[in-house]
């Protein structure tokens, strides 16, 4: 257990309600704030054994605060919450961490971490994987962007709820990061909706086909993870396709600022766009398969 400090959490989404819960159970004095407040007594209602202070803004949030978390919806619910008139960074003491969970551009990460430095905080921009499971089981993995001393301000509160903490670089490069991460798993589950089509159309045992397959060059998480439910048309999970949309958007306008070319990950997008014209924009990711034609399914 670590020193316990005052904890203010805005944000309690799907991932950010998750976090905040672990922070209370470690011994924390934690302040809780939704945009919402809807959300905020369902929070309480579902966390009975946790004794918080829910406040009305991000600045009394943020008001007597060791510690700051942010876990929002995009780049201007971010820029609202902590850079507008009633925002956090209006009352954050000098000396206190500001970290910021949320996935949203490496631009507005570091333009954060530039008033936090004016403001004499500590910033870290650390975006996470591991989604909802990971979230609920304190098992995320963060990439965190930041100065050395910031990460290490921050370490303390964030090893309550993860399994990696990881200090990729400077401020914006934990976004950076975030951004590779999506790259990566929207082609594995890509080509994994392909796999599993072609095994189906071949009359395959699919019990059998993952069997003989994970254990090879192709295993993977998303593997070991969806491709039962992905079988069963199960897409009840965590990180909806409107969300991977948003990132997608992020990292394809980030690539194009760095002149880097994306043409697979430009074409998976495409491919959730049409997933959300199904109407699965909440459906997992996973649901990428739903737009190809199931065939020869015995």
């Amino acid at each position: 257990m670590t020193e316990p400090k005052n904890v203010s959490f805005l944000g309690l989404g799907v991932m950010g309600g998750a976090i905040a819960r672990h922070i209370g159970n470690a011994g924390h004095t934690l302040t809780i704030y939704n945009r919402t407040p809807a959300r905020a007594e369902k929070w309480q209602a579902a966390n009975p054994g946790l004794t918080v202070r829910v406040a009305t803004s991000p600045a009394e949030a943020a008001e007597g605060a060791d510690v700051v978390l942010t876990c929002v919806g995009n780049d201007d619910d971010l820029a609202d919450v902590v850079l507008g008139p009633t925002g956090v960074f209006t009352a954050l003491k000098p000396g206190a961490t500001f970290i910021d969970h949320t996935t949203v551009s490496a631009r507005i990460a570091r333009q954060i971490a530039v008033e936090a430095r004016d403001l004499e905080v500590h910033c870290v921009d650390a975006p996470v994987t591991g989604g909802q499971a990971g979230a609920e089981n304190g098992q995320l993995t963060v990439m965190c962007g930041g100065r050395a001393d910031a990460i290490e301000a921050a370490r303390p509160i964030m090893e309550a709820y993860t399994k990696r903490i990881v200090h990729v670089g400077k401020a914006g490069s934990g976004q950076s990061t975030k951004m590779v991460n999506q790259i990566a798993f929207s082609g594995i589950l890509a080509t994994l909706s392909e796999a599993l089509r072609f095994a189906e159309a071949a009359h395959l045992d699919l019990d059998k086909v993952y069997e003989a397959i994970s254990g090879g060059a192709s295993q993977s998480w998303q593997m070991d993870n969806r491709w039962h439910t992905m079988a069963r048309d199960e897409f009840d999970f965590g990180f909806a396709i409107d969300w991977m949309r948003k990132d997608l958007g992020l990292t394809l306008e980030e690539g194009r600022s760095l002149g880097v070319s994306l043409p697979v990950t430009a074409l998976i997008d495409q491919f959730y766009a049409e997933v959300q014209a199904m109407g699965g924009g909440r459906q997992d990711t996973s649901a990428l398969v739903r737009r190809l034609p199931r065939r020869g399914k015995a």
